[in-house]
């Protein structure tokens, strides 16, 4: 495993400047796959749910490095830079914290040039200042932390790729297959320490602080649910059957009018999908993405399953068990994003404290995912009507 891919969490100074290098080409590249379709500029781009304009999540970006490196910010709290922004109204352009998502379509942001160049002088000016850097956590907390600011980022631009199917980078990884025959594991269950500890390199603030958990025993599939399976679940009418839904379910599928998932087309007896703008056959033994919490829970309740819980997933991604394969796709648990007992935001303090109560837990990573951000005590969170990321599900049982 490359440098770049080493997970970051405890990543020196070198091979933080090699990911930082990387994360930025990749960026540029995807900013490419939607300057190509016309949607350099922001009021060219569709004004959907979650999705940024191109350009000034570009922007947005650099801003989030310069603001916590270059102008020592301690927290994400507007007035807490030290010192000016390079770019001329940056902090009132590009901060998510004082721009509304729906006014980031009506800035009068720079040209995209004047945008690449500003995030080639940060980049410059935060590999500088990263050579000089004692090989400390503390001291390299600010890059670790805008390194995996630009790797979420960048996967929610191909969310947004596929969104609006358009190509992706010809560079992204595709999916694996899962195995034929898979299974479920037993776990015996027991006492384990949930999250992750600051004092231990990187961590997401969500994460943290551990703390003791029981686990009763359990059994959870070894590997996500597949294509091919949940096409059992729609082809035996679990889109109309009700009693399969719950009832915040059964309201967002009234909505929808949905009878199969996201970029679903059904072909004769088969389905074909749409992959980044390509209509492809479905591949039946992939596993199944683009399903949101109210899908994933309706084909629990047709199999006599459930959703694990997230102490139950972290439980088995932790065991070392051979055949539990996770990281085709994020995974939605039963789990409400809630903050673990003695939560205390982290610099970026509107990274998870916003969604605790509304938001669900994802667990895993999905192929889109870069390695270097993978671990098992990660969660992600989305609103329980998401299905436009790539998630998925795999199943569980007392």
């Amino acid at each position: 495993m490359t440098l770049i891919n080493t997970n970051f969490r405890h990543a020196g100074a070198q091979q933080l400047a090699q990911s930082l290098l990387a994360a930025r080409q990749k960026t540029m590249a995807l900013f490419d796959c939607y300057a190509a379709a016309g949607y350099e500029l922001a009021s060219r781009v569709p004004q959907l749910p979650h999705l940024n304009p191109p350009l000034w999540q570009l922007g947005n970006i650099a801003w989030f490095a310069e603001w916590f490196i270059l102008r020592e910010a301690p927290s994400s709290h507007p007035a807490d830079a030290l010192y000016n922004c390079l770019l001329t109204r940056g902090d009132d352009l590009f901060d998510a914290n004082i721009v509304s998502h729906r006014a980031r379509w009506n800035l009068d942001l720079p040209s995209p040039g004047a945008v690449k160049t500003y995030c080639h002088e940060v980049l410059d000016r935060v590999l500088d200042k990263l050579s000089r850097e004692a090989n400390v956590d503390s001291a390299l907390y600010p890059y670790r932390l805008a390194l995996a600011h630009e790797d979420l980022c960048g996967e929610a631009m191909l969310v947004g790729l596929q969104r609006l199917e358009l190509p992706a980078p010809h560079t992204l990884a595709a999916s694996p297959s899962l195995p034929v025959s898979a299974n479920e594991i037993a776990f015996p269950g027991g006492s384990i320490e949930l999250g992750s500890s600051h004092e231990a390199g990187f961590a997401f603030d969500n994460e943290c602080p551990p703390y003791a958990c029981y686990v009763p025993p359990f059994t959870i599939d070894a590997v996500p649910v597949s294509n091919a399976q949940f096409a059992e679940f729609v082809f035996d009418g679990g889109y109309q059957n009700r009693q399969f839904w719950s009832a915040a379910g059964s309201a967002w599928l009234m909505q929808q009018e949905r009878s199969s998932p996201l970029y679903w087309l059904r072909d004769g007896m088969q389905w074909r999908t749409v992959r980044f703008g390509q209509p492809v056959t479905l591949p039946l033994q992939e596993a199944v993405r683009h399903i949101n919490l109210y899908e994933a829970q309706a084909y629990c309740a047709w199999a006599g399953r459930r959703l694990a819980t997230e102490a139950e997933w972290e439980y088995a991604a932790l065991s070392g068990h051979p055949r539990f394969q996770w990281g085709q796709v994020w995974e939605w648990t039963a789990t409400p994003f809630e903050p673990y007992p003695g939560f205390v935001a982290g610099p970026w303090r509107d990274y998870s404290a916003p969604y605790f109560m509304q938001y669900q837990v994802l667990r895993g990573a999905a192929f889109v995912t870069p390695p270097r951000l993978v671990s098992p005590r990660m969660r992600t969170f989305h609103g329980p009507e998401r299905g436009d990321v790539f998630a998925g599900l795999r199943t569980c049982a007392w």
